[in-house]
């Protein structure tokens, strides 16, 4: 769900662009983070905690903590609240503290 009006912010959308998630085909805008489109779209769990496995969301969507690391065209624990969505980009969830390759 992504705001459309508000009785003082106006919002400027880029242009769609298509990522996936987990496989699954995803839309987003230009200027989005990856977070906030995946939350646009239902998402509302993008990792778990790395000793309890306690889903993690949306938290402090400025790039202090660790709940919304991801894998990122096979980069692991990006923090996707604070990078931009990109064409063609590949997301993936993340188990634990990530494998770097």
């Amino acid at each position: 769900m992504r705001i459309t009006q508000h009785p003082i912010l106006t919002f400027e959308r880029g242009k769609e662009v298509n990522f996936t998630f987990n496989g699954a085909p995803m839309k987003g805008y230009e200027g989005e983070t990856i977070a906030a489109a995946l939350h646009a779209a239902g998402v509302k769990v993008l990792g778990k905690s790395s000793e309890l496995h306690r889903p993690r969301g949306f938290y402090c969507a400025i790039g202090n903590c660790a709940s919304c690391q991801m894998i990122v065209d096979g980069e692991p624990n990006v923090r996707t609240c604070i990078t931009l969505i990109k064409e063609g980009m590949k997301v993936e969830t993340q188990e634990g503290k990530g494998v770097i390759k």
